[in-house]
């Protein structure tokens, strides 16, 4: 909840719009990750710890992609701050169709991926003990525990796929306080994440779960495209 107020899904001009540091956010959504991990290792199962171990694995390559493909954006914008990011794309478009926007939307699509468990990097339905990586985390829960987990990675799912739409996408976020543009914004927020959500149940019908041992190659390719995102923000930036 404290990430969804710091990121600018309807609008860059909110109350605590000066604290919404890349980093910070970044850190936040990594404390969750930690919080899962421990939560899993509580319940004194190999399952659990097997599952906590294999998310810090991920976590561990999936933390710096994030915050190195924003951190391209945040180049241009000569900011860290995502409000003031978001509303420098929104006045200048042409940075997401620039060499660095598009390696940074392919890195980023990749981490969220991997941050929230799904196809091809996990699979959230699966009880297979030798791929589940989520699902052995929570393996012992239920009822009123295991509904606090589920809704927490359904928040976590719509906040990275808002994040990434308001950073690629930013069209219709509230630059001001006007309750027309935040109704206006809360409507194409909405339509951005069933396209999203769409787009992401039509692939995972055509994809399959790589093998465990092939994750960090994947992710590594992924860190690999924000590296070379940043650079070629600095180099654009600097050459413009």
């Amino acid at each position: 909840m404290v990430v969804a107020a710091l990121v600018p899904l309807l609008s860059t001009d909110t109350p605590v719009s000066s604290h919404a540091d890349l980093i910070l956010v970044v850190a936040l959504i990594a404390l969750g990750t930690l919080a899962l991990a421990l939560a899993g290792l509580d319940t004194g199962t190999a399952f659990g710890g097997m599952g906590a171990s294999r998310e810090m694995t991920v976590a561990s390559l999936v933390e710096p992609t994030l915050l190195l493909s924003v951190f391209a954006l945040s180049i241009p914008a000569g900011t860290t701050n995502l409000p003031a990011i978001v509303s420098g794309a929104v006045h200048e478009p042409a940075r997401l169709a620039s060499p660095a926007g598009l390696l940074a939307v392919a890195a980023l699509g990749v981490a969220v991926l991997a941050e929230t468990g799904r196809i091809p990097v996990d699979n959230p339905s699966t009880h297979l003990e030798l791929t589940m990586i989520h699902e052995a985390m929570v393996l012992e829960y239920a009822g009123p525990d295991l509904a606090l987990v589920e809704l927490g990675a359904q928040m976590r799912l719509t906040l990275l796929l808002g994040l990434l739409s308001s950073l690629f996408v930013p069209w219709g976020i509230a630059t001001g306080a006007s309750w027309t543009a935040l109704v206006v914004a809360l409507i194409l927020l909405a339509a951005k994440l069933v396209l999203l959500g769409a787009v992401l149940a039509a692939a995972e019908v055509f994809w399959a779960k790589v093998r465990l041992f092939r994750v960090p190659e994947l992710l590594a390719g992924s860190f690999l495209l924000a590296l070379l995102a940043v650079t070629t923000s600095y180099f654009l930036t600097g050459t413009s």
